[in-house]
């Protein structure tokens, strides 16, 4: 069950582009089938498995740069993407694997980027950091904290402008509600009502600070009352409810063009990046995690449910590492990119006088 708080009364706002508002919401979403559950709960393994497969490639050195995994938050992960349309815009901060995957994108193409490889979604020269892909309208995962909260908050205003009915949504952990972009951001879209949702992963640690220590209000989803925006938080746990509060903030910000603030709860199992010991963690502490833990959770209902042996379970694990030795082995194989594309992507249409000098060459040439 979702918390919520409402927004207040809009102010009176001038039209932007040619979408018509309408009155009523989407009717609530009816339970999901036995089909639909197995589903989630495969996409929630594939998620685990790729995840775990990364972080082995990391201490074999096959990954390099940073690598932070969404191992704990499958559950969130999952949910969230199964509320948006293909067509609709996601933006993401450097956890992004998961997202990647359940936006439809291969895990060849995603273990091929953390590789470094030309097949990878990024063509080899993102990385673990930098996914991504036009066609998945996945716009990009971001390295700085927070330097993907502005640029989903122009895109909603570039959706606006042209009309339609595409939603933005953009996700940020926990430490990103502090700064100034997220607030300035949430205003804009307040302001203009534009078409976003806003995401907070809370795992309950900035890195390895615990939000209580530094937040005032560790209920992250309360700020968006500041800006009149409605808001709610949910166990990110459980793919369902996480699916059903998605599915509201995004026919919100579909249907009334109205912005809104989800919060889900999502411990992560891990440190914060895969060179984190997390020893700021108590013992008490990392055995809650595991009894937290959303796919062992998910597992256990399915089978007293009936929908899902042990035996069936197995099966459908086997599988999915098949997919993943698949994917590590297209990654393996696949070439690195050639050092003549490096400035390939620095712009998006050509620059006059683009500076394409490599670090070993001269200033001015002779």
């Amino acid at each position: 069950m979702a918390e919520t708080t409402k927004a207040a009364p809009a102010r009176s706002r001038r039209t932007r582009g040619t979408r018509t508002p309408r009155a009523n919401a989407a009717p609530p979403t009816p339970p999901p089938d036995a089909e639909t559950l197995v589903g989630y709960y495969r996409q929630m393994l594939l998620i685990r498995r790729f995840e775990e497969r990364a972080a082995r490639a990391y201490t074999e050195a096959k990954i390099g740069g940073y690598c932070h995994l969404n191992l704990g938050e499958e559950a969130t992960v999952v949910g969230l993407m199964a509320a948006l349309r293909p067509s609709d815009y996601l933006f993401t901060n450097y956890r992004e694997h998961g997202y990647a995957l359940s936006k439809g994108i291969s895990a060849d193409r995603v273990m091929a980027e953390l590789y470094g490889r030309s097949t990878g979604v990024s063509k080899g020269w993102g990385g673990s950091m930098h996914l991504f892909d036009a066609d998945a309208r996945l716009l990009g995962g971001y390295g700085i904290v927070g330097g993907q909260v502005p640029l989903a908050t122009g895109a909603a205003l570039a959706v606006s402008y042209k009309g339609g009915d595409d939603v933005v949504m953009c996700h940020m952990g926990d430490g990103t509600a502090a700064i100034g972009a997220f607030h300035e951001s949430l205003n804009i879209a307040g302001l203009w009502d534009l078409p976003v949702v806003f995401v907070v992963i809370n795992n309950g640690l900035g890195m390895g600070t615990t939000v209580e220590n530094s937040a005032a209000e560790p209920e992250l989803y309360r700020r968006g009352a500041a800006y009149r925006m409605e808001s709610a938080r949910v166990d990110g746990t459980d793919v369902v409810a996480v699916r059903d509060a998605a599915r509201l903030a995004v026919e919100r910000a579909r249907s009334e063009s109205k912005p809104y603030l989800l919060e889900t709860t999502s411990p992560r199992l891990k440190g914060h990046s895969v060179v984190d010991p997390a020893r700021y963690r108590s013992k008490e502490e990392k055995e809650d995690l595991k009894a937290a833990d959303p796919l062992a959770r998910m597992a256990l209902e399915l089978e007293e449910a009936g929908v899902l042996s042990h035996d069936d379970r197995d099966k459908l694990d086997a599988e999915v590492m098949a997919e993943i030795d698949a994917a590590a082995a297209f990654a393996d194989e696949s070439p690195a990119p050639e050092v003549s594309t490096l400035f390939d992507y620095t712009y998006a249409t050509p620059v006059p006088g683009e500076l394409r000098r490599l670090p070993a060459d001269p200033v001015f040439s002779s």
